[in-house]
């Protein structure tokens, strides 16, 4: 079985659901943007959500997508930064709970967390981060042997914004002979590394996942064409358009990947469940269209919970769904 290692920003999600937008204005925050936001403020936030009741789940984007990895049998580990206090010992816990290899450094300010606000019907996530220790992260904390062994090398795209580490991390990745993925993250943080995000996916990355606002931020381009524009420049390319589904292609392959049926209460974790499904079944050199339906069947389960960590019995019934899919190939083929 083929290995990843995953590096991200060690967050805590704190999350909390809203009937409406309220909260969101009172604190200027745009409906689905992710904005940084100071101890102060991160501490006020925090205390509000408190009484509406929070739920708490070590996430990130990359750990998300590495714990499910690893829940699916993929060895795993995950490089990021915390802080000596009870939400990092919490994270890191977590992590080696679901069979991730950890190598979290210690910041000196507090652990990184995110607040999310899921709101109206469609579930809708906007994020409120205090990065804390999670931004200390530096191109000098990289070492070597972190990348050896591993087949897959995965970042979230907000750790973009520290382009000296992850212009180190592509470097690392590569000499250790890992394929390199990259997940957009958000619309804002691509039109704010537009230029180097151009240059990593020429220069680096060989798969690359984007939602529809952040594909049309980078390309300036509808799903479709964007698809097209993300494949001439990655090997694979894959559009995520929410309760739509997805397209991918690699190369002159092309699929529309529908969306999984699910009960959907909160769309948090979708985007990163989707890519480690994708990546599994990449992993096992199945075909591009499997690829993204297993990322579909995973993200179908996920929305049906609040969080990003699925539940016992919807992984069960993920994995009883990927077996059949795939078994039902080998018998095509």
């Amino acid at each position: 079985m083929k290995s990843i290692l995953g590096i991200g920003n060690a967050l805590t999600d704190i999350l909390a659901v809203f009937p409406d937008e309220k909260m969101l204005r009172e604190y200027h925050l745009p409906p689905g943007s992710m904005q940084h936001v100071d101890l102060e403020t991160g501490d006020l936030i925090w205390s509000k959500l408190k009484e509406f009741g929070v739920k708490y789940v070590p996430g990130g984007s990359a750990a998300n997508t590495i714990t499910c990895t690893s829940i699916l049998g993929m060895p795993s580990g995950f490089i990021g930064k915390i802080g000596d206090d009870e939400l990092g010992h919490l994270y890191k816990s977590t992590l080696e709970q679901f069979g991730v290899n950890t190598t979290l450094l210690r910041g000196t300010k507090g652990s990184g967390r995110a607040m999310c606000f899921i709101t109206g019907a469609n579930a809708e996530r906007t994020f409120a981060d205090y990065m804390g220790a999670a931004l200390e992260l530096v191109p000098e904390d990289l070492k070597t042997e972190y990348f050896q062994g591993y087949d897959y090398f995965h970042i979230e795209g907000y750790l973009v914004q520290n382009q000296d580490l992850i212009r180190k991390a592509v470097q690392m990745a590569r000499e250790a002979g890992c394929t390199i993925s990259i997940d957009m993250a958000s619309y804002n943080v691509v039109e704010s590394n537009e230029a180097f995000f151009h240059h990593l996916l020429e220069q680096y990355v060989d798969i690359v996942f984007a939602n529809e606002s952040e594909a049309r931020a980078f390309t300036k381009k509808e799903p479709r064409e964007a698809l097209d524009d993300l494949a001439s420049v990655c090997k694979v390319a894959v559009v995520k358009v929410g309760k739509d589904g997805s397209m991918v292609r690699e190369g002159d392959e092309y699929y529309y990947i529908a969306p999984w049926p699910a009960a959907t209460i909160d769309a948090t974790g979708a985007g990163d469940t989707y890519a480690a499904g994708f990546l599994y079944a990449h992993s096992l050199g199945l075909p591009l269209k499997t690829c993204g339906e297993i990322g579909s069947i995973i993200a179908a389960k996920v929305v049906e919970v609040i969080g990003t960590k699925i539940d016992i019995p919807r992984w069960k019934a993920a994995k009883a769904e990927i077996r059949s899919l795939i078994s039902s190939i080998n018998e095509t083929h």
